[in-house]
């Protein structure tokens, strides 16, 4: 019944920007962390950024000052404002609910694409 759907994804030029979606359904968005997720080509897949319930975030070291993540609870859904994109942020985009330690819900995944 849970799912988060991501949307945005796409191609752009290094230093462009993008704006992911992640709708959310079927549990209590509102009280939960939520969170972005990237995987490339032969990589693991790694944490982008995360936001709180209470609005407190963090984010990979390779994205600050570039990325920005928020959440809209009214509307159940979390975003992702990429800019300055770099090459080396390419990959699949996943969205991420942790609804407990050992529990997370997870996206299909949107491919971000970024071209020299």
């Amino acid at each position: 019944q849970a799912q988060l759907v991501e949307s945005g994804g796409g191609l752009v030029q290094a230093g462009g920007s993008l704006r992911l979606s992640c709708a959310a359904s079927g549990f209590m968005f509102s009280i939960n962390t939520m969170g972005w997720y990237r995987q490339a080509p032969g990589k693991q897949r790694e944490l982008v950024a995360a936001i709180a319930s209470g609005g407190m975030t963090i984010y990979a070291n390779s994205v600050k000052g570039r990325f920005t993540i928020s959440r809209d609870n009214d509307k159940n859904t979390v975003y992702l404002q990429m800019n300055s994109l770099k090459p080396e942020d390419t990959g699949v985009y996943y969205c991420n609910a942790k609804v407990h330690e050992w529990e997370d819900y997870w996206g299909q995944g949107t491919q971000v694409t970024v071209s020299s």
